[in-house]
């Protein structure tokens, strides 16, 4: 039985560091503000000028590497974000031009902070039914771009980082590695609680610039909504992802969630049971990447040498949309 593994990972995050003081000097908050509220000391920004392809660029070359592979033998890309160069095309289009491959297939996946985990369960699909055998899967973000810094977007803007990372998906016969078990939600009810709005269709024949608001083009949440859905909705999926599969909870080496809030993951390792040193993170020190926050966590796990073959990985997030998803493997 054909399985889809993981052949390779790499992550690039821009070398600029923002602490929680330094966002203090920009808007009324603090460094215990943003702790004791998200686990949050710094976060990474790109410089001007520089887009989430090229960010994508360099967390693809680190992760082919690692493959030992060469970007002309990937036969499809899927891009996550939700925050592309442009509206349109799409982000794997650029980032497909930047690799010198083509024209082989490029999808994005706006999916937000579980973006990388539907783009790695369509990855899983395309290998298993034999369309394509080595894909490249990518999560990437340029945040920095899109915050508000000022007092206004204080409780968004504290939040988010740059950064990207990227795996290779391939083709195995190996039964002793792969994807075992994926599942995907989306509840729509919910869309308004994390938004972003630019563009309202309500608006005829089009939305000017001199009609846009600046509260419409900036991203807003209900955070108690969120924090509330996050950790009840991942705290179901971890248990279904488990029960479904038929594997031993304590055979899980590693949780490796999405890195929204430490306190969402340190409540939901709680309910089910798990140590807290199984739960991995990387908060601290990125702040929440979005759709690069989990691929980037996994490499990061990777290159620490702290994974062996054979090791069964749980990944889960959860985001806007509401969208949530987990992703079990063994490594």
């Amino acid at each position: 039985m054909v399985r889809s593994v993981i052949a390779g990972t790499g992550s690039y995050v821009p070398p600029k560091v923002v602490t929680n003081h330094d966002l203090s000097k920009l808007m009324d908050t603090s460094d215990e503000w943003i702790r004791t509220r998200s686990g949050i000391e710094e976060r990474h920004f790109a410089e001007d000028g520089v887009s989430c392809s090229d960010l994508a660029l360099e967390a693809s070359k680190n992760a082919l590497a690692d493959a030992g592979m060469s970007p002309s033998e990937i036969d499809f890309i899927l891009f996550a974000t939700l925050s592309p160069d442009q509206n349109f095309p799409g982000g794997g289009c650029y980032l497909q031009a930047k690799l010198g491959i083509g024209p082989i297939g490029a999808m994005d996946i706006r999916n937000q902070c579980a973006g990388f985990l539907y783009a790695l369960a369509t990855a899983d699909a395309f290998i298993r039914s034999g369309i394509y055998r080595k894909i490249l899967v990518v999560g990437a973000e340029v945040h920095s771009s899109i915050l508000d810094f000022t007092d206004r977007g204080r409780n968004m803007a504290v939040l988010f980082g740059d950064g990207a990372a990227a795996a290779v998906v391939t083709a195995s016969e190996d039964s002793n590695r792969g994807i075992l078990y994926s599942e995907l939600h989306a509840d729509g009810n919910y869309a308004s609680c994390l938004q972003m709005k630019v563009w309202d269709i309500s608006r005829k024949p089009y939305l000017s610039p001199e009609t846009l608001t600046s509260a419409e083009i900036w991203p807003e949440m209900d955070g108690k909504t969120v924090f509330k859905h996050a950790v009840v909705q991942l705290t179901e999926i971890a248990e279904n992802s488990i029960k479904r599969s038929g594997v031993k909870r304590e055979d899980i080496k590693y949780v490796i969630p999405h890195q929204a809030n430490q306190r969402i993951n340190m409540m939901v390792a709680e309910r089910l049971g798990f140590p807290q040193e199984k739960f991995l993170s990387n908060i601290q020190k990125y702040g929440n990447t979005s759709a690069a926050s989990i691929p980037l966590l996994l490499d990061q796990t990777h290159r620490s040498g702290k994974l062996e073959r054979g090791d069964l990985l749980l990944l889960m997030g959860f985001g806007s949309g509401f969208t949530w998803a987990s992703i079990l493997l063994r490594w």
